[in-house]
C-alpha cells in the first residue's frame, strides 16, 4: 500500500506580494536615507560653524551676568505684565465682538465682521504704531491710562480681540442648541442662559487655542520697542538690544530669546496637554 505525502505549495509568490515587499523596502530605505542625509547636515553645519566666534559673541558669561537682576525684574516682569493685561483686554473686547457677530441684529454682525476682518489684516506693527502716534495726533484730548503699559494692553488687545472673538464665536457654536432651548423652557432670558449655561461650556472648549494665543502675545510684546519705552518699562527684546549695543556683544539678545523659550515651551506643552485632554473628552 502506497502512501501519497502532502504537496507543499511551492508557488512562487504573486505578483502583488513582491510589489508590497518592494514597497515595503523602499520605504525603509528612503528613510533611512533621510536620517542619513540629516545627520550629513548636522555634522556639516557643526563642521562650518566657528566655535570660537560663537562662543565669543552668545555665550560670553561676563555679558550675561551683567543683565541680572534687572532682566528677571523688569524686563521679564513687564513682558509678563504687559501680555497679562493684553490678554485681558482682549478677552473681554473679544467675547463681545464674538456675541455681536452671533446677534440676531444686523448692523451688530457687520460691525462684529468689520472689526475682525480690519484687525486681523493689519499688522501689529501697525496697529502700535497707531496706538503710540496716531491717537495722540487724533484725539488730542485722549489719554490712555497707564502710559506705556496701558497703550500696550490696548494694542495687543485690539489685536487679540479679533482672533479672540473668532475663536469665541466657534466654542459658543460648538455647545449644542439644545442647551439653549432647555434653558429657555426653564424660564431663563436669552441673556442669562448664554452668561450661565452656553458661556461656561464654551469656554472649556476654546481654552487650548486661547492659550495658544496667550502664547503669541507674548510673542507680540516685543512691538513695544516701538512706543519709546523708558528703562522702567523695557520688556525683553528691547532690554537685550539696548544692552548688546552698549557691550557691542549679541549675548544679551541670546539670553533674552532664552527667557522667551523659558515661557513659551511650557504653555506650548500645556496646550498639547489641553488638547489631547479635549479630544478625549469627546
Amino acid at each position: 500500500m502506497s502512501t501519497q505525502t502532502p504537496l507543499t505549495d511551492a508557488r512562487p509568490p504573486t505578483r502583488t506580494a513582491r510589489r508590497r515587499l518592494s514597497l515595503r523596502r523602499r520605504r525603509s530605505l528612503v528613510r533611512t536615507a533621510q536620517y542619513v542625509g540629516l545627520l550629513a547636515a548636522v555634522a556639516a553645519a557643526a563642521g562650518l560653524a566657528d566655535w570660537n566666534q560663537l562662543q565669543e559673541q552668545f555665550l560670553q558669561l561676563s555679558v550675561a551676568e551683567q543683565m541680572f537682576p534687572e532682566l528677571l525684574t523688569v524686563a521679564l516682569a513687564n513682558t509678563v505684565l504687559y501680555t497679562l493685561s493684553g490678554f485681558g483686554v482682549g478677552l473681554v473686547l473679544g467675547l463681545v465682538i464674538a456675541l455681536m457677530r452671533l446677534s440676531s441684529v444686523a448692523p451688530y454682525r457687520w460691525l462684529a465682521a468689520l472689526y475682525i476682518e480690519v484687525f486681523r489684516g493689519l499688522p501689529a506693527l501697525l496697529i502700535f504704531i497707531f496706538i503710540g502716534v496716531g491717537v495722540p495726533l487724533a484725539f488730542p484730548g485722549v489719554v490712555i491710562p497707564g502710559g506705556a503699559y496701558g497703550q500696550v494692553a490696548v494694542a495687543l488687545g485690539l489685536v487679540a480681540a479679533a482672533y479672540m472673538a473668532e475663536t469665541i464665536r466657534a466654542g459658543i457654536q460648538a455647545v449644542p442648541r439644545g442647551q439653549l432651548e432647555a434653558a429657555r423652557t426653564l424660564g431663563m432670558s436669552q441673556a442669562l442662559a448664554m452668561r450661565s449655561i452656553v458661556i461656561p461650556q464654551a469656554f472649556r472648549i476654546i481654552v487650548p487655542p486661547l492659550t495658544n494665543e496667550l502664547v503669541l502675545l507674548f510673542k507680540d510684546s516685543s512691538l513695544v520697542l516701538f512706543l519709546g519705552v523708558s528703562l522702567q518699562t523695557r520688556e525683553l527684546t528691547k532690554f537685550g538690544r539696548d544692552l548688546a549695543s552698549e557691550t557691542a556683544n549679541t549675548t544679551p539678545i541670546f539670553v533674552a530669546g532664552l527667557c522667551y523659550l523659558l515661557v513659551t515651551v511650557p504653555l506650548g506643552f500645556l496646550v498639547r496637554r489641553l488638547e489631547a485632554r479635549h479630544a478625549q473628552a469627546r
